[in-house]
């Protein structure tokens, strides 16, 4: 009995083993030009436009927020009271508290709700989707957003001196499929929508 053929891995040809597949192949088609049912990759300009904007997003309902909470705690600081000063030191540590749990939960509910846009995206025409095709969930959101960009880049920046983070904005500029650092780790792509 004749053994079968093998293919070029090694494994059995008959098993439906191929080889592996080019690099970003295997998931949603993304390229540089438009052509049928493929994604039209996002330029490195309109990705930092669209950060610019979520930050201002975020930065002015951070401000929103420690004004309604520096008011509702601020009553008694004018009458001279220490109990008035430690009612507003309280208020702004819960002000900072809130304002940092929804600057890190506004992209990741807003990439789930919308398939991968914030407001920014949206402002610029950009979303993100996964190299799979399945549609953007929460927890891949909070995933690419709080624990990769923020956390992980955000520590290995600060241990850097920030060169780390620099170098994840910069990747774009030369990868050809203008993905950061961070879209790797979560096979990702910034998209045109």
């Amino acid at each position: 009995m004749s053994e079968p053929p093998r293919h070029q891995s090694g494994l059995p040809a008959d098993e439906g083993y191929t080889s592996p597949p080019p690099p970003g192949a295997g998931g949603v088609a993304v390229t540089a030009e438009p052509s049928a049912g493929r994604h039209v990759l996002a330029g490195w300009w309109s990705r930092v436009a669209a950060t610019l904007i979520d930050g201002l997003v975020i930065g002015i309902g951070a401000l929103l927020v420690m004004l309604v909470f520096g008011a509702v705690f601020s009553v008694g600081f004018f009458d001279g009271e220490d109990s008035g000063t430690a009612a507003v030191v309280v208020g702004l540590l819960i002000a900072i508290l809130s304002t940092s749990v929804i600057a890190l939960l506004y992209a990741p509910l807003l990439m789930a709700r919308t398939d991968g846009r914030t407001l920014g995206r949206m402002a610029v025409g950009n979303r993100v989707v996964r190299a799979n095709g399945r549609p953007m969930t929460f927890g891949v959101a909070v995933v690419r957003e709080v624990v990769v960009k923020t956390l992980l880049f955000g520590i290995i920046g600060s241990l850097t001196i920030g060169i780390a983070s620099l170098v994840d904005v910069l990747w774009p500029l030369w990868d050809e499929e203008n993905r950061a650092l961070h879209d790797f780790v979560v096979d990702t792509r910034t998209v045109k929508d």
